[in-house]
This record gives C-alpha cells, structure tokens and sequence, in this order.
C-alpha cells in the first residue's frame, strides 16, 4: 500500500496547541495550507523538543559567515501567532518517529512525522517501519522561529509546580509529598 502523503510547502499555518484542560491536555501539530489543515497527535515531550532542535538548527545557521540564509534571532512580530487550533481538530495520526533537517536550496526547516505503527499482534513494542501516512513540512526560517516559540509557550502553560516537592499541581488540590531529608 502505498504510503499516503500530507506535505506543505510553504504552510500558511503551522502550529503547536492542545485541547483539553492542563494536566489532561492532548497535544497537536496543526498545518494548514488554504482549506487543507491536518492535525498530528504529539506527546508533550516530543513538542518541547522539536521547538528546541529548530531553535538549536537556526541558531548554529546564524553563526555562519554574514547570516547568509537571514535566520531571525527573534520571532518576527508579524508572525506570532497565538490563536488556538483550527477546530474541529481531528487527528489523522499519533506521531511515532519525526525527524527534522535543513533544505538549504529553500532556506526551509523540514520536518516530517509518522505514524505510530503496531505490528500484527498489536504489540507497542514491535514497530514496523512502513508507515502508511506522512507528513511532511517545509517552513521558512521566520515562521520556523515563531513555530519554536510558540510550542515552548504551549509546554510551559501546563499545571504549575509545587514549590516543595517539584511536583505538578492539580487544579482540585495537590497532596505535597516531600523527600526524606537526612536533617
């Protein structure tokens, strides 16, 4: 079967958002390009490091001799985007592997997402590495930056810790539990 391709080129939208209340937030990757949106289920932590490799790539990109790709050190006010997810939000798949690169002839960050795939027996821990979906996305480097941004707000807007014990804290109480100290 061949595998079935969401790409976007030149996005119009490219964000990080979640749906649902902190502590139980469901995290997506959401593209849209015209009417064509798809939205990607994330973890939290697969989010929070993909803002910090594509803040990481254009940082070691500005470093080159002049800044020949003009890589922003800071979000273009013009592309800050702060609106929620294009709803409905409808999943076309969990991330499984993504990775991420540099595409030097369009001074784009690619990233490309796939699929969490079970084999026959279902089993999470046997992965097939054909994946039937993709998707692949090219962004320039100031909407790159904005989408880095963005995602480490979206990460950080979760359940506040508590001071003691550095545990996250629920909206209907939290029950501190400290370490033992040897004093």
């Amino acid at each position: 079967m061949p595998t079935i391709l969401h790409e976007f080129a030149w996005p119009d939208r490219v964000v990080v958002g979640t749906v649902g209340t902190p502590g139980s937030r469901t995290f997506y990757f959401q593209v849209r390009s015209g009417a064509k949106i798809v939205s990607v289920g994330l973890e939290k932590q697969q989010s929070a490091l993909l803002a910090e490799k594509i803040d990481e790539i254009l940082d070691q990109l500005m470093t080159g001799e002049g800044n020949p790709f003009s890589i922003p050190t800071n979000t273009p006010i013009e592309l800050v985007d702060n609106d929620p997810l294009e709803q409905p939000v409808e999943e076309e798949f969990r991330a499984g592997a993504m990775s991420l690169g540099w595409d030097p002839t369009t001074a784009q960050v690619v990233i490309e997402a796939y699929p969490v795939v079970l084999d026959d027996n279902d089993d999470p821990e046997m992965v097939v590495m054909e994946p039937t979906e993709m998707l692949l996305v090219r962004m320039p480097v100031g909407t790159a930056r904005a989408f880095a941004k963005r995602t480490r707000e979206v990460v950080g807007a979760g359940r506040p810790l508590c001071p003691l014990c550095a545990n996250p804290v629920d909206a209907d109480g939290h029950s501190c539990t400290l370490p033992d100290s040897p004093w």
